[in-house]
């Protein structure tokens, strides 16, 4: 083995000469993983968070075991000639295929613009794979010299070209044409520099021995080809170092340490010393060996640095020192090839003609570089220049104040429009402490919030936005916005003034927190307020409390003398109660006529009197508020109704204003114009209605409702003349309630709408089967005026149940109730008129209780007269009321129309009533309320017994009274 080593290996110049570093020197290209699991795990460590850096050290560290270990081999000779031999030729091939594998797996799995640099680089290893491959053929499997040229050297020379092309795709783009050409121009003059050298030192004594020794074109041609090509190698690798990509970083430094590596290796094995005894599987294996792993190794054992590489760094002092390599590169390059020049004239050799002409040649591109980048210089320069000019407009011209602060807090530049904007000249402010501008009460939180803005990473914050105020030159304060930026340890603050702003954002928030027309506190803030009050250290103060306050009368007034009238009578009310609370409470409209105050307790134990003051308070609002109101000419009067409620332990602010909304309600029930304290009674009320109201909503779905009629007796006969229809509502639980309940808690105007109209159709339908059994007497149903006039109960309803029922014309009558100041006359008149035409009899009800009385009486086409419950009940007792009854009486009988007395439940009142000349009455004097069975019993008997019956029928009855059946012609409409 040693033998065939010896005389495989490369003892002679001639064989030095063709070519054989050049298997390992290719044997170092490449830039992915030692196999594929090895990647993949390496990967997998790369991108644990958990354990650092630490997982990314393993591949490492096993990468240098293996090279080390190869090493080692190579220094002890393997062991044998023979293994030597094949750990030099196999061993490198296997190596340059695991870096073509590798390099080949990465560039699928990326997806960048470096792609094809790493299949070049899988191209190129492939190649040293196979040409190395073949050297240990003959070497190993033949043992055999390997013939010059051979298959071996086509490889080889293959391996150089797509490392070139791969170094080149890896290089940072030039943007310009000047750029490509200065990128050809720095390779040229790397390369010929290393051109001059290398042949001043080897390359020309190499030529020489092989024209000496006679050797063919082919091998001479291969003598020199693999140095130019290791040249031309070293010449990209320097060029990429200093224009290389910041993509991949890691990845990419890896890969040139792997070329640089192999070249290294080439130009030693060039060198005559190691030439002359170089043998397969000696030391200078292990380089290229080295070399082949690392470029496996580049692409997938540093993902974990490229990942860090992507995130931004701050700048070093390593930067510059690479910016000054970088142009000093052409001049090392002309110095090298002076050296080379000076060396063969020391030697007192004969200077060669390509020494000469390569470093002329390397002279003018260096003359055509610098000239190339002066006229960048002076085009950069008149850039910068319009680029500076534009930007000092640009802030000269700005209308916001741009400020520079060294760290120390002092002012260094200042904008001209701190002129328009501070009117303060910027000279007079350069030099000046930038506290010395701001309001003392906002300098703790800007210090504050600036402090914060320099302790972040700039990555993550770097800008912050500070609203302070700042002195004027003037002496005001006017409140500005600033952009804050660093620069140079120190701040850049870019200012505006949004004084405007901030009072169009503060009248705002006073407009979305107070009424616009009195400019008390709204609903909003009242609540807040409140809230407020409730929390804090006054949690537990029972002694603070809210007042609701309603304006009595006010509808009525707002109604009688205008909407201008009525504002201004509130804006009035909110003034008085504004100067009536203390100044720590609050007074507040909540809406419509209704206000409120606040009133803050004071911390006293004594409850009892707490609650006094609290009432005298409420008592004197309410003195206030019902004093007369100044509107124009003349004065307005009304009333103020209050309700009080005091907080408890753990009340919520909604709980305590609702109790103070129904003491106010239990107040105007009760009569208006008075104080009510909250009763938790009132709560329970609430619900009882609340749940009431609720039972009410089915009870007529259910059919839990039942008609009763009422007897309207004839005074003077006791005949039955009328029936007055009347609803009951017996609940499931078995409670009756009269219509005085249950229609006090029917709010939902559809509801009640909806029992009206039951009312109305129940009683024309049992009217009309009373008139088939022969029972012809008329029917009274109870309906308001408003109700009349809802679109619920349109004119052809009425007329569509007398058709349907066939009920006579006569047998319908209608009461009207006139208690509703909000209805038009007008349109009520209109309703009436449309129903007496429809045979519908009109009967007033309630007549001597409501205001509108006598206006109904001139307008409206009344027929019957039905006195008010309150007259008759006191008409015996009290000589007042006596005489205004009879006074009314008179009034019906002088119209002619028929009269109806309400609640005649005594003989006495009886007597009264015929006495002044009432025509009927109905209650329980007579009968009450009966079911349809017991009614027909007292229809067939036919009249009930009446007490002191006369002979002679009374003079103010006009004679023989007709029945409340009759015809319209017997009651003549009264004059309008």
């Amino acid at each position: 083995m040693g033998e065939r080593s010896d005389t495989a290996g490369r003892p002679t110049a001639a064989d030095g000469a063709s070519g054989a570093p050049a298997p390992r020197s290719s044997g170092g290209i490449g830039g992915t993983p030692v196999s594929a699991p090895a990647s993949a795990r390496a990967a997998f460590l790369a991108r644990r968070p958990a354990v650092g850096r630490a997982p990314a050290i393993i591949p490492r560290l096993l990468l240098g075991l293996v090279c080390a270990a190869y090493g080692v081999g190579a220094a002890v000779g393997w062991g044998s000639a023979r293994l030597a031999l094949f750990m030099g030729d196999f061993g490198l091939s296997a190596a340059a295929l695991v870096a073509a594998v590798s390099c080949f797996l990465f560039a699928r799995s990326a997806d960048n613009r470096f792609r094809p640099a790493w299949l070049l680089f899988s191209l190129s290893s492939l190649m040293a794979a196979a040409g190395n491959a073949v050297w240990g053929w003959y070497e190993c499997v033949r043992e055999a010299e390997v013939p010059s040229p051979s298959l071996a050297d086509l490889f080889f020379l293959c391996f150089a070209p797509p490392a070139i092309v791969g170094l080149l795709v890896l290089a940072k783009r030039p943007v310009t044409r000047a750029g490509w050409v200065c990128l050809v121009l720095d390779a040229w003059l790397i390369g010929g520099s290393l051109l001059t050298l290398s042949w001043s030192l080897a390359l020309a004594h190499t030529a020489h021995l092989a024209d000496v020794e006679g050797a063919s074109v082919a091998r001479a041609a291969l003598s020199l080809a693999y140095p130019l090509l290791d040249i031309v190698l070293v010449s990209m690798v320097l060029a990429l170092h200093f224009r290389r990509s910041s993509v991949n970083r890691a990845a990419v430094n890896t890969a040139i340490a792997a070329l640089a590596l192999t070249v290294l290796c080439d130009a030693l094995f060039t060198s005559p010393l190691l030439r002359q005894t170089y043998q397969s599987g000696q030391l200078l294996d292990a380089g290229w060996f080295a070399g082949s792993l690392l470029l496996a190794y580049a692409p997938w054992g540093v993902a974990r640095d490229d990942a860090e590489a992507d995130r931004p760094v701050s700048r070093t002092a390593s930067r510059p020192i690479s910016g000054s390599l970088a142009a000093l590169t052409p001049y090392l390059a002309a110095a090298v090839c002076t050296l080379g020049i000076l060396y063969n004239v020391i030697e007192g050799r004969r200077v060669d003609r390509v020494v000469v002409f390569t470093g002329c040649t390397v002279v003018l591109a260096l003359v055509v570089r610098q000239g190339i980048m002066l006229v960048d210089n002076i085009a950069l320069t008149q850039e910068l220049a319009q680029k500076e000019n534009h930007f000092r407009s640009l802030v000269q011209g700005s209308s916001d104040v741009i400020m520079i602060a060294a760290p120390t807090g002092i002012l260094r530049y200042v904008s001209p429009a701190a002129a328009g904007v501070y009117g303060r000249e910027a000279e007079d402010l350069v030099g000046a402490e930038l506290s010395s501008i701001i309001h003392p009460e906002d300098l703790g939180r800007v210090v504050h919030e600036v402090r914060k803005f320099l302790a972040a990473p700039p990555e993550e914050e770097p800008t912050t936005r500070i609203e302070c105020r700042f002195r004027a030159g003037t002496g005001e304060w006017l409140n500005v916005e600033s952009t804050v930026n660093r620069h140079q340890g120190g701040l850049i603050l870019n200012s505006r003034d949004v004084t405007e702003r901030v009072r169009l954002q503060a009248q705002l928030q006073h407009n979305a927190e107070h009424d616009p027309l009195t400019d008390l506190p709204n609903r909003a803030l009242f609540t807040a307020r409140v809230r407020r009050a409730l929390g804090g250290r006054r949690a537990g103060d029972a002694g603070t409390a809210v007042l609701f306050i309603d304006l009595d009368g006010f509808k009525a007034a707002n109604d009688r003398f205008g909407h201008q009238a009525g504002d201004e009578l509130l804006i009035q009310a909110a003034r008085r109660l504004q100067e009536s609370v203390r100044s720590g409470d609050t007074a507040a409209r909540l809406g419509g006529d209704e206000f409120a105050a606040l009133i803050v307790g004071d911390g006293g134990r004594d409850q009892t009197a707490r609650e006094y003051q609290v009432h005298e308070i409420a008592d004197r609002l309410r003195l206030t508020l019902s004093q007369p109101y100044r509107i124009g000419a003349g004065e307005v009067r009304v009333t103020a109704s209050i309700g009080v409620a005091f907080a408890e332990p753990g009340i919520a602010p909604n709980d305590l204003m609702r109790n103070a909304d129904l003491a106010m309600y239990r107040a105007k029930a009760g009569g208006k114009d008075r104080v009510e304290l909250y009763a938790p009674q009132m709560q329970a009320e609430v619900v009882r209605r609340s749940e009431l109201a609720a039972r009410l909503r089915t009870a007529l779905r259910d059919g839990e409702f039942a008609l009763l009629h009422q007897p309207v007796v004839h005074l003077a006969s006791g005949t039955v003349a009328a029936v007055a229809a009347q609803a009951r509502w017996r609940s499931a639980q078995g409670i009756l309630f009269t219509p005085a309940e249950f229609l006090r808690v029917a709010e939902d105007s559809d509801r009640t709408a909806e029992l009206g109209r039951w009312l109305l159709e129940e009683a024309v339908e049992q009217a009309a089967d009373r008139s088939r059994a022969g029972h012809q007497v008329s029917v009274a149903v109870r309906l308001s005026a408003r109700r009349l006039l809802d679109k619920g109960l349109p004119f052809g309803s009425v007329e569509a149940l007398l058709t349907r029922y066939g009920l006579p014309s006569g047998a319908l009558m209608i009461e009207v109730a006139d208690s509703d100041p909000r209805v038009s006359f007008d349109e009520l008149e209109q309703r009436l008129v449309a129903l007496r035409r429809l045979g519908v009899r009109i009967a007033l009800d309630g007549f001597g209780s409501g205001y509108a009385a006598i206006n109904a009486l001139r307008r409206l086409p009344i027929d019957v007269l039905k006195l008010d419950r309150g007259l008759v009940e006191g008409v015996v007792e009290s000589a007042r009321l006596h005489k205004i009854t009879s006074g009314l009486l008179r009034i019906a009988c002088d119209l002619g129309m028929q009269s109806v007395a309400d609640g005649v439940d005594v003989p006495e009142q009886v007597l009264a009533l015929r006495a002044m000349g009432c025509t009927h009455g109905q209650g329980m004097a007579f009968s009450g309320p009966l079911d349809e069975y017991r009614l027909r019993r007292a229809l067939v008997r036919g009249e009930f017994p009446v007490p002191g019956n006369p002979a002679v029928q009374p003079v103010l009855a006009g004679g023989s009274v007709p029945l409340l059946t009759g015809s319209h012609a017997e009651t003549p409409v009264p004059p309008t």
